[in-house]
């Protein structure tokens, strides 16, 4: 690890706003308001540190920033940078050209997530200072277990981007001069032994809804035996959650009736948010506990004045389409013909959306021309950042509507954030995990039901996006008329076709109800297994965007994602160079860089 990078974090407070101060013992009267390990070590001083490390989870300051996870959208397909000459850092995603030297992208992200594990292991050091009168053993073990909760998930995003990384606990400290952890071991057993302790030790329900749970820790953990496919460990888990779990609040785990309550900042820490990032807004902050990686795809509304990236491909819009007797994905053909769209129209000339059947979680995700956004009025290609080279289709989960504009968004001086939540896991990523981990035991129907019970919500008209009574002023409200010509159809005994068959089902309703959560690059690194599975399906995007004139999304005419490098990223060069001992480095690079 960068020697730099774990002085400083073991030098500074773990809250945001707390700074410590080095005092030396020939000062007879500490500095007013100085804040030191002694008068830290205290229930409301760590409980404070315990606030402070969960803000680490909003990982801020990059791309990266929020948990919104951009990047993975960007190299996952769903999402596109469309070669955006001011900000090239973007298109290199796509490009798949990010080097071991990208300090903007590839340092920091390393470097935030090692600043909330320190966060946490600051925690875990001084907690045993706090007076015993001061702490139940209870309370203490539930503090412990947050900590932990808190590094495991860090380490895991850190597994999920680079594999190769150094684990890093409360006994890594620069007084000690371990810091030059090595990354040579595989970090999986360390992860699974953190959220285990915590799934053990965490209680059921919390005061503090946005706090972790004994259940949000048995769904990670279920997760990371995914990713190494022991799909044995992590069915029981997630069968448990589904029939038995409930979140910090104390509700049992369930779908919300609508698919977008679960990305409107009025109804988040809902009955679906297993594990939620937490963001506020109009708290004094000027907008620093905002959701910030919605500025990366606010459209260029009127009166919003987003930025208007993160542009879409086509060939995920196309992912979208139905079967017009069935109402099921198009698993195989969704590719034959694009949806028409208005990249190459006029605002002035007519528009036509496309009259065949779509699965309603489409207007729900994505911003179109011709249908309703939230209550802003109907899309023009006005409101994307470029006529030509920009997506005919904008991100829009987690957008706020025109009538929570300044109440539940705040502006940061250049673009909006909301208070909308980001979840890490909701209840329907819990219902496809299970779903893929029934398929992979060879029970077929149980896997069909679990994909059912997520379809019958986007089944149900009452969440799908409705016409205007007024085009005009979109205040007036929605008709009962649909926006589009949608038909959600349910699984009927298909699954009993074979696994291959289910695998395809699983994979594709993930990618429809999870689209640009920030899950689909671990899903297809998880699918891969050495397959180049990941590597196809990246490439086809590609290949498909690239059949678009020429000045279309430039910077993919030369992309390409190649298997067994580009899976994983590299490890950050500045870390491999400050990870010397004696002259050689702890750190060894990914395979390919």
């Amino acid at each position: 690890m960068n020697k730099r990078y774990i002085k400083v974090i073991y030098a500074i407070s773990l809250v945001s706003v707390i700074t410590f101060i080095a005092c030396k013992k020939s000062l007879e009267i500490a500095p007013v308001g100085a804040t030191t390990k002694l008068n830290m070590a205290t229930k409301s001083g760590i409980n404070g540190l315990l606030i402070g490390a969960y803000r680490g989870l909003i990982m801020d300051g990059t791309i990266w920033c929020n948990c919104s996870n951009q990047s993975y959208s960007l190299l996952g397909t769903n999402e596109l940078a469309w070669g955006l000459s001011g900000l090239p850092y973007l298109s290199m995603f796509e490009q798949h050209v990010i080097g071991p030297t990208n300090s903007f992208l590839i340092d920091d992200r390393w470097r935030i997530c090692y600043d909330g594990i320190q966060r946490a292991n600051f925690i875990l050091r001084l907690l045993p200072d706090v007076p015993p009168n001061q702490l139940t053993e209870t309370q203490a073990t539930q503090i412990k277990a947050e900590a932990i909760f808190i590094r495991a998930i860090l380490h895991f995003e850190l597994a999920k981007d680079f594999l190769n990384v150094p684990y890093v606990d409360e006994s890594v400290t620069f007084d000690a001069q371990n810091y030059n952890v090595p990354n040579t071991e595989s970090i999986w057993p360390k992860i699974e032994a953190d959220f285990q302790f915590a799934a053990d030790n965490l209680a059921p329900t919390n005061a503090y809804r946005g706090r972790g749970n004994s259940w949000a820790a048995k769904c990670f953990l279920a997760e990371v035996y995914m990713q190494q496919h022991k799909y044995v460990n992590a069915l029981p888990l997630l069968t448990d959650a589904i029939n038995n779990g409930v979140t910090a609040g104390g509700q049992k785990y369930a779908l919300n009736k609508l698919y977008y309550d679960n990305f409107d900042p009025a109804t988040k820490n809902s009955t679906e948010s297993v594990f939620a990032v937490q963001f506020t807004v109009k708290d004094g902050s000027y907008g620093s506990n905002g959701q910030l990686g919605l500025c990366l795809v606010l459209p260029l509304v009127p009166g919003c004045e987003g930025s208007g990236l993160g542009g879409v491909s086509r060939s995920t819009i196309n992912t979208f389409k139905t079967d017009a007797v069935t109402g099921l994905p198009l698993f195989d053909t969704y590719d034959d013909f694009d949806l028409p769209d208005n990249a190459y129209i006029a605002d002035s000339n007519p528009f036509t959306p496309y009259a065949g059947t779509l699965d309603s979680r489409l207007d729900n995700s994505v911003m179109r021309r011709g249908i309703p956004l939230l209550d802003w009025g109907l899309p023009i290609s006005a409101w994307y950042y470029n006529k030509v080279v920009s997506s005919p289709y904008n991100m829009i989960k987690y957008f706020f509507r025109k009538s929570q504009k300044d109440i539940l968004s705040e502006t940061i001086g250049w673009d909006y954030v909301t208070s909308a939540n980001y979840d890490m896991i909701r209840f329907a990523d819990v219902l496809l995990l299970a779903a893929e981990c029934e398929v992979e035991a060879g029970s077929l129907a149980n896997a069909e039901a679990y994909v059912n019970q997520v379809r019958e919500r986007a089944a149900d008209p009452d969440g799908w996006v409705k016409t205007y009574i007024d085009d005009n002023d979109p205040s007036k409200g929605f008709t009962a008329t649909p926006a589009a010509n949608y038909k959600v159809g349910l699984y009927s005994g298909q699954f009993s076709k074979g696994q291959d068959y289910a695998r395809k089902a699983v994979r594709f309703e993930r990618r429809l109800e999870l689209a640009f959560e920030g899950h689909y690059f671990g899903d297809l690194q998880r699918w891969d297994n050495g397959t180049g599975y990941m590597a196809d399906q990246i490439n086809h995007t590609i290949d498909h965007e690239n059949l678009q004139p020429a000045e279309h999304a430039p910077s993919l005419k030369n992309a390409k994602f190649i298997k067994g490098k580009h899976e994983i990223y590299p490890i950050p060069q500045a870390q491999i160079d400050n990870s010397k001992v004696n002259g050689t480095s702890t750190l060894v690079q990914n395979p390919g860089y």
